[in-house]
């Protein structure tokens, strides 16, 4: 019975870990481009959509994908970076703090 009770306990607070990370990653919402400080760093969603007149150092081909700030998986639609903390970024987007990936 000491067994079962000992298991019983290590899975249960392994269950608990696990939904509360869960909970956590999932309660990151995208940033929004109205964002106030999306707005300062010119972030936008889409990359093909940055004013080039307003941030001539924009590249084509660059984008939060292969930013070094960007934190998400490669290949992933969105994730965390290091500039909006607890939000995440379109892959696609782009702001004029991009620095390329080395």
């Amino acid at each position: 019975m000491q067994n079962s009770r000992r298991q019983f306990m290590i899975l249960s607070a392994a269950g608990a870990a696990t939904l509360a990370l869960n909970s956590k990653v999932q309660a990151q919402a995208m940033v929004s481009p109205t964002d106030p400080q999306a707005v300062a760093l010119g972030y936008v969603a889409d990359a093909s959509k940055v004013d080039k007149a307003k941030y001539p150092k924009f590249v084509a081909g660059s984008h939060c994908g292969n930013c070094a700030l960007y934190q998400g998986a490669a290949g992933s639609a969105a994730g965390g970076c290091a500039l909006f903390a607890g939000k995440q970024v379109h892959s696609a987007g782009w702001c004029s703090a991009y620095n390329k990936k080395a």
